[in-house]
């Protein structure tokens, strides 16, 4: 049986999953507030339970923001900034008596999916988390490809493609460039546009809710999502060609999503138009696909 353990800022969750995929147990805990020791001890402590409740001991996979660098062996790119500069692996690993397995939580996100979710038997999954932030994990073959660099599928951080005047240089980032494609369609992002826009304070879901409604501020600024969100994936299509693209992360229950960015990519698409076989697909685990992406990990 495995173990997959969902670290994140304010929750860990833990699963336990028999090899056929059938949920055996679960537990949720808030994530400790303090050191990083504070939080190997939380994740030891949980793996102990959710043994105890599967009665056998299991392979131990972790799924956790940021990544392993390939550089250092530590972590890197983590918004949880305790993490960063630490062997969590090892760390974890020696506790455990065991073997670890750490990915990026998209990475963990796209095997869920490339596994027993909405890309199982795709060649090429690329599974993008659309929520407080914008990013992705590729799967080929159902397994994560995490990259030279461990930043495989971080199309967050790219420029959105083919501006438009009004969209130059676009919003500073974080990460200390201008206009990348989160600063865009994140749902924060999306939340600043329709404030600017209407003088409304709410947030990305409420927003597609008021554009179903009819409101013609939240419907113009929706279409103009789906445009930014069409004209991005188009890009990562044409490099990466992925037989599916599953939308995670909390505004991936927009509906219009679905049928409206399929409608406007095929002018980005280095392909014949009418005949693009890419498929954009809702997840099917949710929100669990994370940490049963982690157990799947072995």
């Amino acid at each position: 049986m495995r173990i997959g353990i969902d670290l994140g800022g304010t929750k860990i969750e833990g699963i336990v999953l028999r090899d056929d995929g059938q949920e055996i147990a679960r537990r949720r805990i808030p994530t400790p507030p303090g050191t990083y020791e504070a939080i190997l001890q939380a994740i030891a402590g949980l793996v102990s339970e959710l043994e105890d409740r599967a009665g056998a001991r299991c392979t131990v996979g972790v799924g956790t923001p940021g990544a392993i660098s390939p550089a250092t062996g530590l972590i890197k790119n983590a918004n949880s900034t305790r993490l960063i500069g630490h062997p969590l692996d090892r760390d974890l690993e020696g506790m455990l008596g065991r073997p670890v397995r750490v990915a990026n939580d998209a990475n963990c996100f796209a095997v869920s999916e490339a596994t027993d979710g909405a890309a199982a038997g795709a060649t090429v999954a690329f599974c993008v988390i659309l929520g407080t932030g914008v990013g992705a994990g590729l799967a080929v073959g159902g397994r994560a490809l995490p990259g030279a660099h461990a930043i495989a599928g971080e199309w967050g951080h790219n420029p959105l493609p083919q501006p438009f005047d009004d969209e130059r240089p676009g919003p500073l980032c974080y990460c200390g460039r201008h206009g990348c494609i989160e600063t865009w369609l994140s749902g924060p992002a999306l939340a600043r546009q329709f404030e600017a826009l209407s003088g409304q304070q709410t947030d990305a879901i409420a927003i597609a809710g008021l554009a179903e409604q009819g409101d013609p501020a939240a419907a113009a600024l929706l279409e103009r999502y789906c445009h930014r969100l069409a004209r991005s994936l188009g890009m990562v299509i044409n490099i990466v060609d992925p037989d599916v693209i599953v939308l995670g992360g909390g505004l991936s229950g927009i509906a219009a999503l679905y049928q409206r960015v399929p409608q406007l990519w095929g002018p980005c698409i280095f392909s014949e138009r009418g005949h693009i076989r890419t498929r954009l697909l809702r997840p099917r685990h949710g929100d669990s696909s994370g940490v049963r992406g982690a157990a799947w990990l072995w």
